[in-house]
C-alpha cells in the first residue's frame, strides 16, 4: 500500500527535533517519507486528528503534544518501529474512519501493530472496520468508564458500540470493557452485557487486584484506551475529566499487558486534549503508557499451549453440578494460565482459535471451590449462541 494516499509524514523540523538526542525513542523510530513499504516493521505509530465525535476541538491536536514526550524517552527496545505520520481530518467522519480502516488493513496484513494516538474515541469503529475488510473474527476490549453504546443516529464517542455490535456481517465475538464505575453505567447497557455474555470488570475490582485485567488483555486483537478511566489528578487534560479512575500506574500497567499479549493486533489511546493539559501532564503519561506498551510487545512470549504440549501442565476440575469437566491449562515458562471451552460439533471452524481461553489462577481456584467460573460460561455461552 501506498501509506500517503491517506498519511501526512511529519515534516523535516519535527522529525530532526524528536530524533537528535541519541538513545531516545526518537532517535531509534524510522520516520516514513513516502518510501516504498518493504522493511519489516514491528509497530508502526500513527496520529489521527479527529475531533467530531467528541465534546472538545482540541483531541484532534493530541498525537504531536504526545510525541514531544514520548521521543524524549529512553527505551532499550530493539524491534523495528515507524512513526507514519497524521491521519487528518476528513471531509466528514466517514471520511477519516474510512482511512483509518484502510491504513489498518494494510499495516495489520504485514503483520505491524498500528499504535493510534488519537482523537476522539470514535476512531475504535475504524480500527474495528479494518477487521472487517479482513474478514477476521476478533475480540475487542475497552478501558474506559463506562459503555459507550448511547441510542443516537450520529457516530460519536458515546455511540461508536452501537455501529460495531449492529454491524451485519458481524465479525466481533467478544467485547470487555475493563474500568467501569456504576454511576457513569447506564443500566440498559449493563443489562446487554449480560444478555450477550461479554465480559466486564469494574473499577474497583482492577483497583484491589489489577492482575484479572490480564486474562481479558491477553485475549483481545484491539484495545481502545480512554483516557477518561484515568483520574484527573493524573491527566488533567481529558474530554471528561473525574475525580475517580484509574491511577498513572495502573494504566501503564494495563498498557503493559496489552503489549505483552501475543493475539494483540492493534492499541488506541484516545480523549486527550492538549488545552487543558497542565505541565503536559497528560502527555506525559500518554507517553509512557506508549513506553509500556512496547516493552510489552518486545517481551513477547510467543507461547501456544496447543503447539508445544511439553512446557505446559493440565489441570482437570469436575463440578458436582454440570456435566463438564473443566480443563486447565499452566504454563511452566511464564506461569500464565488458560482453560479449554468445548465446542459444539457442527460450529464453523472459524471460531476455532477461540477454543483456548486465557484466564487466572483465581479462575482455577474458583472451580476447585466447586463453583463455574464466569469466564468459562460466559465463553461457552458465546461460542453455543
Amino acid at each position: 500500500m501506498d501509506f500517503s494516499i491517506f498519511v501526512t509524514p511529519l515534516g523535516d523540523d519535527l522529525i530532526k527535533t524528536y530524533s537528535n538526542q541519541k538513545g531516545t525513542l526518537g532517535n531509534k523510530v524510522d520516520f516514513y517519507d513516502g518510501f516504498e513499504f518493504s522493511k519489516k516493521y514491528k509497530v508502526a505509530i500513527l496520529g489521527v486528528k479527529e475531533s467530531r465525535g467528541s465534546q472538545i476541538d482540541s483531541v484532534k491536536n493530541s498525537p504531536d503534544s504526545v510525541r514531544k514526550q514520548l521521543y524524549s524517552l529512553f527505551h532499550s527496545t530493539k524491534i523495528p518501529i515507524l512513526d507514519l505520520g497524521n491521519i487528518e481530518q476528513g471531509n466528514t467522519l466517514s471520511d477519516t474512519l474510512f482511512a483509518v480502516s484502510q491504513t489498518l488493513a494494510s499495516l495489520i496484513k504485514l503483520d505491524v501493530i498500528p499504535v493510534i494516538i488519537g482523537g476522539s474515541q470514535e476512531l475504535t469503529l475504524g480500527m474495528y472496520k479494518a477487521f472487517e475488510k479482513l474478514e477476521l473474527i476478533i475480540n475487542l476490549t475497552t478501558i474506559d468508564r463506562k459503555i459507550d453504546f448511547a441510542q443516537v443516529n450520529e457516530t460519536n464517542n458515546n455511540s461508536y458500540l452501537k455501529d460495531i455490535l449492529l454491524a451485519k456481517p458481524n465479525f466481533l465475538f467478544n467485547y470487555s470493557n475493563l474500568g467501569s464505575q456504576s454511576y457513569y453505567l447506564n443500566p440498559d447497557n449493563e443489562k446487554m452485557m449480560h444478555k450477550l455474555f461479554f465480559d466486564s470488570k469494574r473499577l474497583g475490582e482492577l483497583q484491589s487486584n489489577i492482575e484479572l485485567a490480564e486474562p481479558i488483555l491477553r485475549n483481545s486483537n484491539i484495545v481502545s484506551f480512554d483516557l477518561n478511566s484515568i483520574r484527573q489528578a493524573e491527566v488533567p487534560g481529558t474530554s471528561f475529566a473525574s475525580p475517580n479512575g484509574f491511577f498513572g500506574n495502573e494504566a501503564c500497567q494495563l498498557a503493559r499487558y496489552s503489549g505483552v499479549s501475543d493475539k494483540l493486533n492493534a492499541i488506541g489511546f484516545f480523549e486527550m486534549t492538549p488545552e487543558y493539559d497542565v505541565h503536559n501532564q497528560t502527555a506525559q503519561l500518554v507517553s509512557q503508557m506508549i513506553w509500556y506498551f512496547l516493552d510489552g510487545v518486545t517481551n513477547r512470549k510467543k507461547e501456544s499451549p496447543i503447539s508445544n504440549s511439553k512446557q505446559y501442565i493440565k489441570y482437570k476440575v469436575v463440578l458436582s453440578n454440570s456435566d463438564e469437566e473443566l480443563i486447565f491449562i499452566k504454563s511452566q515458562k511464564t506461569g500464565r494460565w488458560w482453560m479449554k471451552i468445548p465446542y459444539p460439533p457442527k460450529k464453523k471452524r472459524k471460531l476455532e482459535r477461540h477454543h483456548l481461553v486465557p484466564c487466572s489462577y483465581k479462575d482455577y481456584e474458583q472451580a476447585l471451590k466447586d463453583e463455574m467460573p464466569d469466564l468459562w460460561l460466559n465463553s461457552y455461552n458465546r461460542i453455543h449462541l
